[in-house]
Parts: structure tokens; C-alpha cells; sequence
């Protein structure tokens, strides 16, 4: 029975995913305008978080600065759900109008000398449409993207078959480092975009950085990937022209990623995103929890002795050092 309900949910999503996908932008941003309506004034989706991470991260700013920003934000968001929708049909023609990519050149130079690029992007404009990057670099390059698996295996397949169907290949997190490797054994230059301001599990902090006024722990993993498999390092800055319409510049960061002492790229990488935040903080995603672990939790879970994190209640772990002491 669950099957024929995830059979049934699937063709639903997919039918209705489609139908709206062939609607044209300016009906679409007509739904968009009415979805900011309702989840602004009346459902206030995750307002407190929005607000709270709007707030701290721009201490400096005025109260009306500070709305102008969280509504900018409501706006963005609404047209980011219906520019996704419209992903599913967008042609490689409206894609290339819509989205413009700069820098190419210098990541086809490597592509021929059969050198990998690793590029590092954050949850900001239209993240979705970077999957238009193949129509855009050299056919000697592959494309691909980190994902997370959905735990429902149909919905799992329909997102991911929206994401390839640019051209670009979606790798399972937990299989990066070895389907990397496979390609560089196979002499096949990729292009990996890696969305890397994720909150990570306790037990992978390794490293923290202040990102928009917060002591933040980062991921650290993309770095170790890069540096193993030795790619030429870029950032994707982007940016919105008007409604629709954004760009993307290929900003090299190093061809030489192995020199970089510990955690340098990860620094680089905030350090950048950061800058492209405060360029127009709108097209950011405020309403993830971002900052909910914090450095005083984490040396609390922290255990010198054997190195690792305990992912145990938190108040058991309080009173348990506080018999200890």
C-alpha cells in the first residue's frame, strides 16, 4: 500500500510540476507575487528565523534596513520557488537568456590541459540554474554536483532527473571523493560545483570562521576534497541583473590548491561568499537555521580525552560532567 501511495504521490507531484513548468515567467512572477503575500503577511513562514539571522548578521543596519532586507528576501525567495518550477522545461536557449556565465574561458583552459575545476558556491540567487553550466564549457568537460539523496526513491529520481537534465551528473555525497577519483583514473576532466555553507554534524566540525557576524562552524570537507584530487579552485559569484535575469562570474581562486595551508580555501570561499552577501544580502537563504550549533555546545560535547564528539542528550552530557567535576 505505501508503494501505491509513493507510485500515486509521484505522478501527482510530476504532472502538477509540469503543468506549472509550461506557464511563461509573467504569469509565473503573478504566483510568486501572491506566494509572497501569503507566506510575508499571513503565514510569516519562519519569520523568527529569518528575522533573528537578518538581524545578527547586520548589526549595524537601522530597523527599516533591516525590513527592507527581510522583505527583499520574501520576494527573492518566492521567485526562486517558481524560477525552480520552471527549471523542468526551461530550454537550452531560455537558459543561456536567463542565466550568463563569465570566467569560461579560463575554466575551458584547464579543462584542456585536462586539469579538474573545483567550484565553491553558496545557497544564494538561482543556485538551481548553475545546472546550465554544461551548455557553457568545453565538451572535454564533465559536469557534476554534489547532492543529498531523498529518502523517497521516486521523488529522489524526479528532482535528480530535473537537475541532469542540463547535462550535468548529481553524486551522492557520501560517494564524492570516490566517483572524483574514478574520473581523474579515467583521465576525464570534471567541473564539481560544491555548495559548501552547510551547517555540518557535530561530529565533522573541525574548524570555525565569523561569517556575518556569528562564530560559525564550516565544512571543511571540500577542501580535503580538492586538495587530494588537486582541482583548479574557483568561486561562482553570483548576481541578479533584474527580476529573472542573473549572472555568473568564475572567480579563480588557485590552480595550485595543495600549497594552501589548512583550511586556507575554506576561509577564502566565506570570505568571498561573505562579500557577495553584503553586495545584496535579499538573495541569500535566511531561513535555514544556520548558526544553530554554537562553539560553547560543541566544547561541551567535545571529549579532548578521545577526540571525538558526543552526540548524546545534551543535558545528560551536563550532568554527567558536572558529577565529574
Amino acid at each position: 500500500m505505501k508503494n501505491v501511495f509513493s507510485f500515486i504521490a509521484y505522478y501527482l507531484l510530476y504532472t502538477v510540476w509540469f503543468a506549472f513548468s509550461l506557464l511563461p515567467f509573467c504569469i509565473l512572477y503573478v504566483l510568486s507575487d501572491f506566494l509572497y503575500f501569503i507566506s510575508y503577511y499571513v503565514v510569516k513562514y519562519r519569520r523568527r528565523v529569518i528575522r533573528m539571522n537578518i538581524t545578527s548578521s547586520f548589526p549595524e543596519k537601522n530597523e527599516n534596513e533591516l525590513r527592507a532586507i527581510e522583505k527583499g528576501f520574501y520576494h527573492w525567495f518566492c521567485d526562486y520557488l517558481v524560477e525552480t518550477i520552471k527549471l523542468m522545461t526551461m530550454s537550452k536557449q531560455q537558459l543561456m537568456r536567463h542565466l550568463v556565465f563569465t570566467g569560461i574561458d579560463v575554466i575551458d583552459k584547464y579543462i584542456e590541459e585536462e586539469r579538474s575545476c573545483g567550484v565553491y558556491l553558496g545557497h544564494y540567487g538561482q543556485w538551481e540554474w548553475i545546472t546550465s553550466l554544461p551548455y557553457w564549457i568545453s565538451d572535454k568537460g564533465l559536469c557534476t554536483q554534489i547532492y543529498h539523496p531523498l529518502e523517497n526513491k521516486r521523488f529522489d529520481s524526479l528532482f535528480k532527473k530535473v537537475r541532469e537534465k542540463q547535462g550535468a551528473r548529481c553524486i551522492a555525497m557520501a560517494e564524492t571523493l570516490r566517483r572524483v577519483v574514478a574520473y581523474q583514473q579515467q583521465k576525464q576532466p570534471i567541473v564539481m560545483g560544491y555548495i559548501s555553507d552547510q551547517v555540518p554534524f557535530w561530529n565533522n566540525i573541525h574548524h570555525w570562521f565569523n561569517f556575518l557576524n556569528h562564530d560559525t562552524p564550516v565544512l571543511t570537507g571540500t577542501e580535503k576534497i580538492i586538495k587530494a584530487t588537486n582541482q583548479v579552485v574557483f568561486y561562482c559569484d553570483v548576481s541578479r541583473i533584474k527580476r529573472g535575469y542573473y549572472r555568473c562570474d568564475m572567480q579563480l581562486i588557485t590552480d595550485k590548491p595543495r600549497e594552501k595551508t589548512d583550511f586556507d580555501l575554506t576561509d577564502l570561499y566565506f570570505e568571498k561568499l561573505q562579500a557577495t552577501i553584503r553586495r545584496d544580502p535579499t538573495l541569500y537563504l535566511w531561513s535555514h537555521n544556520r548558526w544553530k550549533r554554537t562553539r560553547e555546545e560543541f566544547n561541551l560535547r567535545y571529549d579532548e580525552k578521545t577526540g571525538r564528539v558526543d552526540l548524546g542528550s545534551l543535558d545528560d552530557i551536563k550532568k554527567r560532567k558536572q558529577i565529574e567535576q
